[in-house]
């Protein structure tokens, strides 16, 4: 295994301790509005910074970008080779309610390619990752997307921007094209385990509008890794800048892509 996914690993159990003996005493847990519809918990605060503290151990040198904690650099003077990208818990309105549908995103990128990626379920303990060049694994098995020969009858999570308002009308004209030809759609609430399930060909595929890199960064590499396509509305690269990404297997995602581009 890649040395960084190995201590991506370790510092994705390690937050999944964190998350998962808070899981039974949700009454307690500390919640706090960031933003419209926009939560964060002491329980993401302390899982970030177990992984925090496990990345900088090993990579002292790295610089990491942290949903709750933002940027940290530890040599300002230089730009770091590798940058770490992190969502301690991703899914925190699911946790706030008990619904059990949470992940860990740890992904690392060298001069803005990236390198090694893990995603983690700590309530069901699946491990998936990947690295640069040597695919995409399951709990150590080797992981494709499906073979679907189009969008139609296929399987398409997705996500509603209810963070942004302003792109919700959009949105749904969105969901409404895709609704009309894929088999059925499903919203669980946390893209990054989305994403991994593409990757595992559970979904065939997905779209979302509005995400930030940790919500999509590990799960890009997952699914490039897996065999399949990931890019922004346009068909372009930039869905880690823009925030809107569309993924699936070659087929799918050419679907997907040419039916949002209709409305």
């Amino acid at each position: 295994m890649h040395p960084m996914v190995n201590i991506a690993v370790r510092a994705a159990r390690s937050a999944g301790n964190v998350i998962t003996r808070s899981i039974d005493r949700i009454d307690r847990v500390k919640v706090e509005e960031k933003g419209r519809y926009d939560f964060v918990t002491d329980v993401d605060r302390q899982a970030e910074q177990v992984i925090i503290d496990t990345l900088t151990r090993a990579y002292p040198h790295h610089a990491i970008i942290a949903e709750e904690s933002g940027t940290h650099q530890k040599n300002s003077r230089t730009q770091a080779e590798y940058t770490w990208i992190i969502d301690p818990l991703d899914g925190t309105a699911n946790f706030v309610h008990g619904f059990p549908q949470v992940g860990i995103s740890i992904a690392v990128q060298r001069r803005g390619q990236l390198e090694a990626a893990v995603i983690y379920d700590p309530l069901r303990q699946e491990l998936f990752t990947a690295s640069r060049g040597n695919g995409a694994q399951l709990d150590g098995r080797r992981i494709r997307v499906t073979q679907r020969p189009g969008l139609r009858g296929s399987l398409v999570g997705t996500g509603f921007p209810f963070k942004q308002p302003d792109l919700m009308q959009r949105y749904l004209r969105m969901f409404g094209a895709v609704a009309e030809q894929a088999e059925d759609m499903r919203r669980a609430g946390a893209a990054s385990l989305d994403l991994a399930y593409v990757a595992a060909g559970r979904l065939d595929g997905f779209f979302e509008l509005g995400l930030k890199a940790w919500d999509i960064a590990a799960g890009a590499l997952l699914i490039t890794e897996a065999g399949g396509t990931v890019t922004d509305l346009d068909g372009e690269h930039a869905y880690l800048e823009n925030g809107n990404i569309v993924a699936g297997s070659s087929k799918v995602h050419n679907g997907l892509l040419q039916t949002i581009s209709r409305v």
